[in-house]
């Protein structure tokens, strides 16, 4: 007999077809049979199987993990009043519980889609894990979601475990760079302790690497500050960008954009590499 699909369920697939595919970067084809989004779309923007969707709907699976609630919730594109219930419906606590912000706005989602062929953004948690980023950024810097999300979509860990190549700071400002990196990650694991799986990353970090052992029990206060980098491009060369860190508004997502000085070598290269990749403009 198949399980209801229950509260948790319906609400999910209700959720799920009133999002338009145009919406989260997804060609809206006249082939579609059902509105918004497939099971296998949202599955694939949570970062979960199409058939753990499935069991979500029709009430097979009623106890999500708090990461599937905020990665279904961060695809859904839901209000704070929806995340919270959500939560409940999963038999959670809500967010302000111990977990940290997650939602994306449609404002701040449509900042960085049209800004799409200009400037390379990404989205990221105030742990430094990236939910969200539009075409330049992968064309200059890889795509996301070719890695699992968790650790492997951590700038931090990527960072520090040597991992992130191809991008360079001067070396007087790697120091200070790592220092508020390792900071930053002290005050997201301090505010939300129901960040368990952050917590078990920090405690590996300060056991293998002294330095960020240093800068975590300091005590310092992170700054985000306006970093020169240099990013080598297979195809292109070096290209040397100002790196600027925005807090998204009713939030504590950071929204890292990259920008070359205007009218110098480095912006002529920016503007050339969705060229040479291939991406298009238009959200993926």
């Amino acid at each position: 007999m198949t399980a209801a699909p229950g509260p948790l369920g319906r609400n999910l697939r209700a959720w799920r077809e009133r999002v338009r595919p145009e919406e989260v970067g997804l060609p809206d084809t006249a082939r579609r049979r059902t509105p918004g989004l497939r099971r296998e779309e949202l599955a694939t923007l949570a970062g979960v199987s199409p058939e753990y969707v499935v069991r979500l709907e029709q009430g097979r699976t009623r106890h999500p993990s708090p990461q599937v609630v905020s990665a279904m919730a961060r695809a859904l594109g839901l209000s704070p009043y929806e995340l919270d219930h959500l939560y409940r419906l999963a038999g959670l606590s809500a967010p302000e519980s111990g977990l940290m912000p997650r939602h994306i706005t449609p404002g701040v989602r449509r900042l960085v889609d049209r800004l799409g062929d200009s400037v390379p953004i990404a989205i990221c948690t105030s742990s430094w894990e990236t939910v969200y980023w539009n075409p330049l950024w992968v064309a200059l810097l890889g795509d996301p979601a070719a890695v699992p999300s968790g650790r492997e979509r951590n700038f931090a860990w990527r960072h520090f475990t040597g991992r992130l190549t191809g991008i360079s700071l001067a070396p007087e400002e790697q120091a200070v760079f790592e220092h508020d990196l390792a900071c930053d990650l002290r005050r997201t694991v301090d505010r939300y302790p129901g960040e368990h799986d952050l917590a078990a990353m920090c405690a590996e970090l300060r056991e293998r690497l002294p330095g960020f052992a240093r800068s975590w029990d300091s005590g310092d206060v992170p700054r985000h500050r306006t970093m020169r980098k240099t990013i080598e491009h297979p195809e292109l060369g070096s290209i040397t960008v100002d790196s600027d860190i925005l807090t998204a508004p009713d939030s504590e997502l950071y929204v890292t954009v990259l920008t070359a000085e205007p009218g110098s070598e480095d912006a002529s290269r920016l503007s050339l590499v969705l060229t040479v990749s291939g991406w298009s403009a238009v959200p993926g």
